[in-house]
């Protein structure tokens, strides 16, 4: 008897490793790689001193990382494995990245507070995305539940871009500013703020001809003031979060109808 609940054992474990799919998915993951390539040279670049080509590349790792989902799954090649592995490369390209380049260009100065003050930054990324793979079954799919970290990662990077755009870039306001920043991301990130997801946005589906417009002008005008535009958009995202979450809040609350007495209601005595 022993021996045979022992190979039977033996042969359920072969049928299991049998059962293993091998391989992964080249594209999405090739992309995925491509986002994570982008936020290393933005560390590389950050520590050379060039904090625009930073921001720039930590730019084109968003745009790759919202790439790749969309296409794993418009060609049915989602999987588990490019679901951490896409969180991982989320943490360098829009955690660690963005943590060094706000150091490097703006945070040094405060020497030990600045520094704590960027790995606030990283760490509260580390839990958003930690919480986002627990509760991604569980939450509402057209919102995010606190701030996207490509998201926040996109307002640092817009933010030393604008600050060179308009040739402040080494004066010693940036310094108090950025530090502001960097709290308040760390703090949405984490928070429970509501934030539009864009995943009901499909590109493959039929949408009004207005919507066409609206993005093909939208294009044009980020063409012709591309730092500008990528910074109000980036910060008009941001502050989305706090006015939706805050008029949703007062929406639930109930209404107080004010008591009016019947002209029938019988007044108590005051003695009793």
């Amino acid at each position: 008897m022993l021996d045979n609940e022992i190979r039977n054992e033996e042969n359920n474990g072969i049928s299991k490793k049998k059962n293993i799919k091998k391989g992964v998915y080249l594209l999405p993951n090739l992309i995925t790689s491509a986002s994570l390539f982008g936020g290393f040279y933005a560390i590389i670049a950050s520590l050379d001193g060039h904090f625009e080509r930073a921001a720039i590349a930590i730019i084109i790792s968003g745009v790759l990382d919202g790439l790749d989902g969309r296409i794993a799954r418009l060609t049915g090649s989602s999987s588990k494995f490019g679901v951490e592995y896409d969180s991982l490369a989320d943490l360098v390209a829009f955690g660690l990245a963005p943590g060094v380049l706000i150091f490097a260009w703006a945070l040094r100065p405060f020497g030990r507070y600045g520094w704590l003050a960027a790995f606030l930054y990283v760490v509260c990324g580390a839990l958003r995305l930690a919480r986002f793979n627990v509760q991604i079954t569980t939450i509402e799919s057209k919102r995010f539940n606190g701030l996207p970290i490509p998201a926040a990662a996109a307002m640092v990077c817009t933010t030393v871009l604008m600050f060179f755009n308009i040739g402040r870039g080494e004066e010693m306001v940036k310094h108090i500013t950025v530090l502001v920043l960097v709290y308040v991301l760390a703090f949405l990130m984490i928070s429970n703020v509501k934030f539009y997801s864009f995943k009901e946005l499909n590109l493959s589906q039929r949408m009004p001809f207005r919507l066409l417009v609206g993005l093909v002008f939208l294009l044009i005008v980020i063409a012709a003031q591309p730092v500008i535009m990528l910074f109000i958009l980036s910060l008009g995202y941001v502050i989305s979060g706090p006015i939706t979450t805050l008029i949703d809040s007062r929406r639930k609350l109930p209404v107080k109808v004010p008591y009016k007495p019947y002209k029938n209601d019988k007044k108590e005595p005051r003695g009793s």
